[in-house]
């Protein structure tokens, strides 16, 4: 291919780009530095503590999983946490303690550590050396003591720098390690842990390490019957019958069925929640839906039928895993070791399932039938809506042709990766001003707009016919791609935007009781969220805030004297879209849509949403607040 032409001019500004591009454009960071410069690397988002995921939490697991590992191997029946108001974080085992004259190396060498050599850890959860470095790093503070056998060593860092290094001693302390640290808020701006994400941490732990304890500021977290347990804590509504526990020699499983749609997992690697599941979690899906197919052999059932409302989780051990990110969240390993002629997890898990799962439902027949009419019932369903599927795909995509509903972003949930498949989101909002003014201020690369026309329907103990028969559960539905389930949701963020007024609470309540309906794996996966959105603006001619609470107010009135100017917002449209990029950027203020045991979610919404009982009305007047400006 005959070589391009250039100009002069273009010649001379190539060579002055390649001089430009000298030895001393050649950095070399030390570990230290690029930990604090790239934290993504290491533990994902960094985040505020408003998310389970964000890094404050990666920072508190990275130094758990050590004493995890210790307990595994058999050493150590208990693990001591405190978390104080301030953020200082300390973890105490009872573990064998890390080696004295190694202390300083395992904690601040990158590539250092015990679990490199599987005699000592053999299916540990930390295998790279990185983890209480990482903690180290991105700590303004770190403390660390190790005991063994009546002597101990302590060293103190700032940022991974030694400050003091204190000589091995004499103690009467058990053997273990403590480690105490407080994360740099220069990284985790405005931090806060929320005691409700590390309770669920904790629990998890506990649930995978039977006869485990762990404490939290002194609560204690045990579990005695494992996965069942997690189940019966995760489950928000009665199983329809007792739940399926099936143990094994590195393998854990336990399943039942729900009334609710769709499916719910929880699968764990060594003691790990993967929250994105994996290979592991693949093979059980296809493998429990395969050996259920085959027990009912009369019945020709889809997989779709038999997993729809299951509720499951699973458990396996395996040697040197291999994960798809530090932060450990999904499996990527194919096999149980890393011996290329070993047994692969795709047949582990599936022998397993069709031996114990195969063998328990012919023992106990109750469960089956029950199992089986819930299979049956989900199959009717699934015909009836087949016809409606069809036609209400069509015209959702003919609509979207012209669809003014739904103004989309440039990426999808499932076309991009890194942050920017973070970032997706899409505003749930109604009413052509709130929308209008969403738009404007959008990031149109990663946030979409999807506009209600009025209040939805309230389908509180409606069947997922409502969903294909009302246009705008259609469009949205269609919008979010989730009519199969979650593998194709476009966007990360699910975000319900209404006014802060009681019209814009009907609405809000409206779309959580449709995603609770017929989509709780939305929820239940931390996709759904609220916007927070200012109430008041305070102003004077040199300064402007912003406020959320009645106490921001009043500090900002303090702040701007009495010369301010003090606007209430009553709906999204009164937000000019210059001002609405504030919030709607990176800082955006979101409040999780979270599901719990004692939520009791069909009662929930039976008490909130259903039929106008006297007991509802009751509640409403001993609930109900006048705002001052209202009445004047």
């Amino acid at each position: 291919m005959p070589k391009e032409e250039q100009t002069l001019e273009e010649k001379i500004i190539q060579a002055d780009a390649i001089a430009d591009y000298g030895k001393d454009k050649i950095k070399h960071l030390e570990w230290t530095e690029h930990i604090r410069r790239r934290p993504g690397m290491y533990i994902g988002k960094q985040g505020d503590g408003s998310h389970a995921d964000d890094g404050i939490y990666i920072l508190l697991k990275e130094v758990i999983d050590n004493s995890i590992d210790e307990y595994a191997m058999g050493f150590g029946k208990r693990i001591d946490v405190t978390i104080n108001e301030e953020g200082r974080v300390s973890v105490r085992d009872y573990g064998r303690g890390i080696p004295l004259e190694a202390l300083d190396a395992c904690v601040s060498q990158i590539n250092t550590g015990g679990k490199y050599d599987t005699s000592v850890f053999k299916k540990s959860v930390g295998l790279n050396g990185v983890g209480l470095k990482a903690v180290n790093a991105l700590s303004s503070y770190f403390f660390v003591r190790a005991c063994r056998l009546g002597s101990k060593k302590e060293i103190i860092y700032q940022a991974a720098k030694k400050v003091e290094e204190r000589d091995i001693e004499p103690t009467d302390e058990q053997n273990g390690t403590y480690v105490e640290f407080i994360p740099d808020n220069k990284i985790f701006e405005n931090y806060k842990y929320r005691m409700e994400f590390v309770e669920t941490l904790l629990s998890n732990y506990s649930y995978l390490n039977t006869g485990l304890l762990l404490t939290l500021n002194g609560k204690r977290f045990i579990s005695k019957n494992g996965l069942a347990d997690l189940l019966n804590a995760r489950m928000d509504s009665n199983p329809l019958y007792t739940p399926i526990h099936l143990l094994g020699e590195d393998i854990e499983v336990v399943l039942t069925h729900g009334n609710s749609y769709g499916e719910e997992y929880y699968s764990f690697v060594n003691g790990q929640y993967t929250s994105l599941g994996g290979t592991h979690l693949a093979a059980f899906k296809e493998s429990a839906a395969r050996v259920i197919k085959e027990f009912f052999i009369a019945k020709n059932f889809e997989y779709s039928d038999i997993r729809n409302g299951m509720v499951a989780a699973i458990s396996i051990k395996v040697q040197e895993p291999v994960f798809e990110a530090q932060t450990k969240t999904k499996l990527g390993s194919t096999r149980i070791t890393p011996d290329s002629d070993s047994i692969t997890i795709q047949k582990f898990v599936g022998d397993f399932l069709k031996r114990e799962l195969d063998n328990y439902l012919h023992r106990d027949t109750e469960t089956a039938e029950i199992m089986l009419s819930k299979i049956q019932s989900s199959e009717r369903e699934r015909k009836e809506l087949a016809g409606l599927s069809k036609v209400a795909k069509e015209r959702a995509k003919k609509v979207n042709m012209h669809n003014r509903k739904l103004r989309d972003c440039h990426v999808h949930y499932n076309d991009v990766k890194g942050d920017k498949k973070d970032d997706s989101c899409i505003f749930i909002t109604e009413g052509d001003s709130a929308s209008g003014s969403i738009t404007k201020s959008r990031d149109v690369e990663t946030q979409a707009v999807f506009s209600l026309r009025g209040k939805p329907l309230n389908c509180f103990g409606m069947t997922k016919k409502v969903c294909y028969e009302n246009e705008e559960f259609n469009l949205l539905q269609a919008a979010l791609n989730i009519e199969d389930g979650l593998d194709g949701l476009r966007y990360n963020k699910v975000i319900i935007a209404t006014d802060a007024d009681v019209d814009g609470m009907h609405i809000r309540l409206l779309m959580m009781t449709y995603f609770l309906q017929f989509f709780p794996e939305l929820v239940r996966t931390g996709h759904v969220f609220i916007l927070q959105t200012p109430l008041f603006r305070v102003r004077n001619k040199k300064i402007t805030r912003y406020c959320y609470t009645e106490e921001e107010r009043l500090a900002a009135i303090e702040e701007c004297g009495s010369t301010a100017e003090i606007t209430r917002f009553k709906g999204l449209g009164e937000i000019s879209p210059e001002e609405f990029k504030h919030f709607i950027g990176a800082d955006m203020r979101l409040d999780t849509v979270m599901l719990r045991k004692e939520d009791a979610v069909h009662e929930m919404l039976e008490y909130y949403m259903g039929k106008n009982t006297m007991e509802r009305q009751e509640f409403i007047i001993n609930n109900l607040v006048i705002e001052e400006d209202a009445v004047s």
